[in-house]
Order: structure tokens, then C-alpha cells, then sequence
């Protein structure tokens, strides 16, 4: 799906840092790595350089409660502007990411780095559904989101912000699972939509797959940790694969159902019961019923009464997502690079001569 008409590049790039990302309480519950702030903050200015190398001139931030976003850029010194919007009262809530993707839009973002896991993903699209962004993995599970060096993904970002690298180019639009409800409510997931018997809105701790019973998939990616690698009973599919996948699920002792081994959480393995999986073209709609609770990539956000119907498809209409290495290849390509000066304050700290 195509964009809608945007404005010429600006060299503006907004960054989003979800500061409770690595820090829930599934770490209690698996062994997933826990995120500090300082790390936070260290990847941040990583990716901060690297957009101004590329020629960011603009850069939007909102303050945290951690102080990860200032902390990360008080003392760069590299030719840019640093803007903090104002987003009212922060909550450490998904209400704060999702006023801040909104904001940075009006602000005239060119191109997001975007800190979190699927969540975080999840609720950017949800306020800036074709939103140019690198998702850089901060979370616990993440299929969305890729593990990548900062600098190099704040490259990315800065190419495309400043037009260099134009984002046809760099970036592929996302496939998501877009659901809508009985009542005309919506909602969107960029990697799973599940049901879950016997859950509650809300929860929490990871998932127990004997409690899952459907589940709709934007992408099969068997070497995720998390609900994504159910559909590999299906074989993987690719991000730019038009297609989606449908699975059925039962309690364990279901005559018929399939036991499947999986990492359902970093360091820790479950067994789902799979009673039927097939693929989903693009648009194809799947219909799910309660009694049960829909989750959308984790969050538990529902509650179906008996006999209530979901319709959940896949579609290509998420967040525009930008390869660091396309975008990289291009800029090299083009000689971006060649004959290029960056002036970085730190050459004053450490004595080495900069570029």
C-alpha cells in the first residue's frame, strides 16, 4: 500500500524510548535479559550520532520518568537541534508512547527510531499506521523489532530523513493483523492476535499455551521466541511474503491436537496443543469466539463474552519499516559517504581528531 502525499525530507528524526521496555515483570516468570536506563541511554546517543552523521539536522525527544531521553543527549555535541515535545502528563503507560508517536507526526518526523519491543511497535502503528521507523529491540519478545547496532540504525534513519536514501528504497511496508470487534471497535497487532481461555485483561506473565486457543500471525518466524514460531508447523514466511497464518489451539489432551515445543519467553519452553494451521492470504478474514481474552503481541487488551466474534485479517498497511542494510547499500551506492565531514564534540574529550 502506497503513502498518502508527505512533505519533502526535513533531516527530522524523532526518537521514541519506551523506558519500562526490559523491565516488566516476565522476567520474573522467564529469563529474559533486563534493560537499564543507562543502557537505554547509551543506545540512544548511539543512534543520535549516527543520524547526525548522516546529516540529521532536527531531533525529536519527550522527556521519561528515567530521564533516559535527556540524560542521552545533554551532552552530544554534534551540530543538531534537540526538541523535547510536550505530550502532558507522563504515566510510564502505553497512553505515553501513544501520544508520543501522534506528536512526533504533528512535529513533522521524517523517520522514527523507535526502542521497545513488539508492544511498542504495536502502539506507534496504532497512532502513525504508516510510520517510518527502525524498530530497534529493547523489549522481551520481539519479532518486530531486530537486535542492531545503534549507530548503524540511527544511520538508517538519518538517510531517510534527509532524503538521501528515499524510503521506497530502504524500507518495506509491514505486514499486521488488523482485528475488528462486534461493536465496530478496532485494534491492530504487528506480529500476533491470540485468544486466550481463562486469562484476563491485563495479565501480565507470559502466556500459557495450553490456555491459547486461536491465533492469527502477520509472520511465521520459527527462529523468534515468542507465539510467532507456532505457525512454523506451516514452514516460515518471509516479512515481504503476502501471506499470513491461522492456528487453532487446545488444552493439553485434546484428542487430535498436536503437542509443539516452543519458547514461549526467553528461556523458557512450553507445549502448545495445535489442532489445525493454515495459511492466510492477505485480507482473508479469520473469525475467532468467546469466551476468551484477545491479546495483541502480548498485551491482554479484551474480553470476548460466549458467542462474541472477532474478525482478524492480515494486511500490508503497517509501519514502513527501514532496512539498515538496504539503506546503507544504497547510500554507498550513491557516494553519500564520499569526501563527507562530522564534527562530534567528543574528538574535545578524548584528544583524537575527528572528521
Amino acid at each position: 500500500m502506497a503513502r498518502g502525499p508527505v512533505a519533502p525530507p526535513s533531516g527530522t528524526v524523532g526518537v521514541i524510548a519506551n523506558p519500562m521496555s526490559g523491565r516488566d515483570v516476565r522476567r520474573l516468570a522467564a529469563r529474559a535479559r533486563r534493560d537499564s536506563p543507562e543502557e537505554k541511554q547509551n543506545q540512544i546517543a548511539r543512534a543520535v550520532v549516527g543520524a547526525a552523521a548522516a546529516g540529521a539536522q532536527r531531533f525529536l525527544l519527550v522527556p521519561d520518568c528515567f530521564r533516559i531521553s535527556r540524560g542521552a543527549v545533554e551532552s552530544l555535541n554534534v551540530g543538531a537541534r534537540f526538541d523535547f515535545l510536550d505530550v502532558g502528563p507522563l504515566e510510564t503507560k502505553p497512553s505515553d508512547t501513544l501520544r508520543t508517536a501522534a506528536a512526533m507526526r504533528a512535529a513533522g518526523a521524517d523517520a522514527l527510531l523507535v526502542l521497545g519491543g513488539d508492544g511498542t511497535s504495536r502502539i506507534v502503528a496504532t497512532a502513525w499506521p504508516d510510520a517510518p521507523m527502525v524498530p530497534m529491540s529493547t523489549g522481551t519478545n520481539n519479532v518486530f523489532p531486530v537486535m542492531q547496532e545503534a549507530t548503524v540504525a540511527g544511520l538508517a534513519a538519518g538517510l531517510v530523513a534527509t532524503g538521501a536514501v528515499p524510503l521506497a528504497l530502504a524500507a518495506t511496508q509491514a505486514k499486521v493483523v488488523r482485528a475488528v470487534f462486534a461493536d465496530g471497535a478496532t485494534d491492530v497487532a504487528v506480529v500476533d492476535a491470540v485468544v486466550l481461555a481463562d486469562d484476563d485483561v491485563g495479565n501480565l506473565l507470559p502466556f500459557e499455551p495450553g490456555r491459547l486457543r486461536a491465533l492469527v500471525l502477520a509472520r511465521v518466524v520459527t527462529q523468534a521466541v515468542g507465539l510467532s514460531l507456532l505457525g512454523g508447523v506451516l514452514g516460515p514466511d518471509g516479512f515481504a511474503d503476502d501471506l499470513g497464518a491461522e492456528a487453532g489451539c487446545a488444552a493439553e489432551g485434546t484428542p487430535g491436537a498436536r503437542p509443539l515445543l516452543a519458547a514461549v519467553s526467553p528461556g523458557l519452553f512450553r507445549r502448545a496443543h495445535v489442532t489445525a494451521a493454515r495459511r492466510l492470504a492477505l485480507g482473508e478474514v479469520a473469525v475467532v469466539e468467546g469466551p476468551g481474552v484477545v491479546a495483541f503481541d502480548g498485551d491482554r487488551t479484551r474480553a470476548l463474552a460466549p458467542g462474541e466474534r472477532c474478525e482478524l485479517r492480515v494486511e500490508r498497511s503497517g509501519p514502513f519499516v527501514i532496512d539498515a542494510a538496504r539503506a546503507l547499500r544504497v547510500a554507498g551506492a550513491k557516494g553519500v559517504f564520499e569526501d563527507r565531514h562530522f564534527h562530534d564534540g567528543l574528538e574535545r574529550a578524548t584528544g583524537l581528531a575527528c572528521c
